[in-house]
């Protein structure tokens, strides 16, 4: 879905600076996930599945294209 758009800003950006981007783009992701379990007290356990889920969903619509 995403994956045309992805494509075109990393052309754009340079595949260097792009993937620095989007390396700070799912640390920050990963920091929410963990703030949000932390808060609401979900185990570490847990909490890695709803990265790995969001990892997942991020290669269905094509933002790790």
């Amino acid at each position: 879905m995403f994956a045309p758009l992805v494509v075109l800003v990393r052309e754009l950006m340079g595949k260097a600076k792009f993937n620095q981007l989007r390396g700070k783009a799912i640390g920050i992701h990963a920091q929410t996930i963990t703030n949000f379990c932390n808060r609401f007290g979900i185990e570490s356990k847990q909490r890695q599945n709803l990265i790995r889920l969001a990892k997942d969903n991020g290669k269905k619509l094509g933002l790790l294209a």
